[in-house]
C-alpha cells in the first residue's frame, strides 16, 4: 500500500516491486541500467544480474528522485555510515536497514513490521524486488533515514 506521506525513494522502489534477474547466461538489461543510473555512487559497473545488487537497488532508487546515497553503495553494510541513526521504535516507511548476514550483509527499505518481523522492501530479495520479512531478532546494523528529505530523521542512537 503506497501512500502520500512516504518519501519519494520508497514510492520509487514500490514501483519496481516485481522486477526480477534472469538466472543464467540471459540477463535482464532494464535492471542493469537501473543500478548502473546510481554508478557514480556503486563502486562497481553491473555488467550482468547475477551478482549482489540490494545496495545498488537502494542507490538507484535514491538516485531516481535526487537524493545522493552512500560511497561504495554496492556493499551493503556501507549504507551504516548514511543518513541519521534511529531507534528501532522512531522507524518510518523509507527508512534503510542494514542487516547482517552470512557473508556479508543485506539493505533495503523499511516498510512495517509486526510482533516478530521488519517488512523490508529491496531488491535482489530471493533475486528480484520484493517485500521480505526479517525477523526482528536478526541483527540490524543501522536503521538510517535521509535527514534533508525524511523528517522523521533522529540523531539519537538506537
Amino acid at each position: 500500500m503506497t501512500t502520500a506521506s512516504e518519501p519519494a525513494w520508497l514510492r520509487h522502489a514500490r514501483s519496481l516491486l516485481g522486477t526480477r534477474e534472469i538466472v543464467g547466461r540471459t540477463h535482464n538489461n532494464a535492471l542493469i541500467a537501473f543500478l548502473n543510473s546510481a554508478r557514480k555512487w556503486n563502486g562497481v559497473i553491473w555488467k550482468d544480474d547475477e551478482m549482489p545488487w540490494c545496495g545498488g537497488f537502494v542507490a538507484a532508487c535514491l538516485v531516481a528522485v535526487g537524493v545522493e546515497p552512500v560511497k561504495i553503495a554496492a556493499r551493503a553494510k556501507s549504507w551504516a555510515a548514511w543518513g541519521s541513526r534511529l531507534r528501532p521504535e522512531r522507524l518510518a516507511p523509507g527508512a534503510v536497514l542494514v542487516f547482517d548476514r552470512a557473508g556479508g550483509g543485506h539493505v533495503g527499505f523499511y516498510v512495517g513490521e509486526d510482533a516478530t518481523a521488519y517488512h523490508v522492501l529491496g531488491g535482489n530479495q530471493g533475486n528480484a524486488v520484493t517485500v521480505m520479512l526479517a525477523p526482528t531478532w536478526r541483527s540490524v546494523t543501522c536503521a538510517a533515514a535521509s535527514p534533508s528529505t525524511h523528517g522523521r530523521a533522529d540523531a539519537s542512537p538506537p
